[in-house]
């Protein structure tokens, strides 16, 4: 990827997007772009869960609720955000029969960030991944949500998705379930542009606990439309 932004710097030699991206990369253009960006102060963690406290999946506890997702990432008008690593840790509800599911989902709303309704949810804070950066993100972060969002409710495409299915050998009482987790790490990241939205969420047949951490990029979008 370092190789491509370099070729991109060349072709606009003499432009002003490439004033702007050597500004944006703090002049490290041959480097790994998302590594120059960190050190510039344009990366973000959250941790979605708490030590042994996680966030029960589902909205209802059991299946996927589209409205109640179990994280969300939202981006405002002027800022686009770059998904890193989004990694998801879920404790599988105790089966009973068999064909039950558990799934995780991580999606996208490409059009329409949070309107920040909900009865119930929490607010999250995204450290920066320059310690010494201590300002708040510009994207908005928030979890467990128990009630309803008005927008968005549905996703336009999806970023990673793990799904399990139980099949009981024996009697559900000898069935052993163990952690299921989904990673998301692409090596072409997408480039969401705000307003816009990332939803998390994980459920199944049986109520599920589960954890995320997200690290990501986040910047602003006529950055990213001046090179266009």
């Amino acid at each position: 990827m370092s190789v491509e932004i370099k070729a991109l710097a060349l072709d606009y030699s003499s432009s002003e997007a490439e004033v702007e991206l050597r500004s944006l990369l703090g002049g490290l253009v041959g480097t790994d772009w998302r590594q120059a960006l960190i050190g510039r102060g344009y990366g973000w963690h959250v941790n979605i869960g708490t030590l042994s406290t996680g966030i029960t999946g589902g909205g209802a506890g059991t299946v996927l609720d589209a409205d109640q997702p179990e994280f969300l990432l939202s981006v405002p008008t002027g800022y686009c955000l770059v998904p890193l690593r989004f990694a998801a840790q879920v404790r599988v509800g105790l089966q009973t029969t068999d064909s039950h599911v558990t799934e995780i989902l991580f999606s996208v709303n490409s059009s329409v960030a949070w309107d920040g309704t909900s009865s119930s949810f929490v607010t999250e804070t995204a450290l920066n991944m320059r310690t010494n950066v201590t300002g708040a993100s510009p994207i908005t972060c928030a979890s467990a949500f128990n009630g309803d969002i008005t927008s968005p409710a549905t996703s336009t495409f999806d970023l990673a998705r793990k799904e399990a299915l139980t099949d009981v050998q024996g009697t559900a009482a000898t069935v052993n379930v163990y952690q299921m987790d989904l990673t998301y790490e692409p090596e072409n990241p997408p480039f969401l542009i705000g307003p816009c939205c990332v939803q998390g969420y994980w459920g199944g047949s049986i109520a599920t606990v589960g954890y995320a951490q997200l690290t990501f990029l986040a910047f602003a979008s006529s950055l990213v439309s001046s090179l266009a």
